[in-house]
């Protein structure tokens, strides 16, 4: 059951990987100057744009969900990483030690989905990726709420336990959609 979801995740990871390393390529690492409530705000629009091809059944623009749910992984990772080093005011670091950082929040958000998944039983295998979509939405008001409070939270999980929530939730969609090609 576990090793499955694990083997799963990694194939869906390995996707997000390579379009990061190639935007790093393209770009650099440019986000380094973003806030994290800018990130939060790149998320909450490629999980709205998901939410509203669903709701009317088309798009105009012709990119498909997956493409979005990868970059909801990616934005997740990239503000793991302004959390823990901070903002910078230039593009600080070369592509083996963003991509070190990367793979290390991956391992952490794929370890906690393994522990969680654990106790959950693989329920994410029944539910819809709508579903996942408006998890990803509520996660995103919350980590704003959380932003506008300063980041201080009374009982609540911080910041970084909401984004790693977001990649594994990301993720659960990703398999749905790619390896298991579930239509809504």
């Amino acid at each position: 059951m576990s090793q499955h979801t694990a083997q799963q995740f990694e194939e869906v990871i390995k996707t997000c990987k390579e379009v990061f390393e190639n935007k790093q390529k393209d770009y650099g690492s440019a986000w380094r100057i973003l806030r994290t409530s800018s990130l939060t705000d790149q998320i909450y629009i490629k999980a709205n744009r998901i939410r509203s091809i669903q709701k009317k059944g088309a798009q105009k623009v012709n990119e498909g969900v997956v493409p979005e749910f990868v970059g909801i992984v990616n934005y997740s990772v990239m503000a793991l990483i302004q959390l823990e080093l901070g903002v910078a005011e230039e593009a600080d670091l070369d592509n083996k030690t963003v991509l070190n950082l990367y793979l290390k929040y991956l391992h952490e958000a794929r370890d906690l989905m393994l522990n969680k998944n654990h106790d959950y039983d693989e329920a994410w295998r029944n539910m819809r990726v709508s579903s996942l979509d408006d998890i990803i939405l509520m996660k995103l008001l919350r980590i704003k709420q959380i932003e506008n409070n300063a980041g201080k939270t009374l009982v609540s999980e911080g910041l970084d336990a909401n984004y790693f929530d977001i990649i594994n939730y990301a993720v659960f969609a990703l398999i749905k959609l790619i390896i298991e090609k579930e239509d809504e």
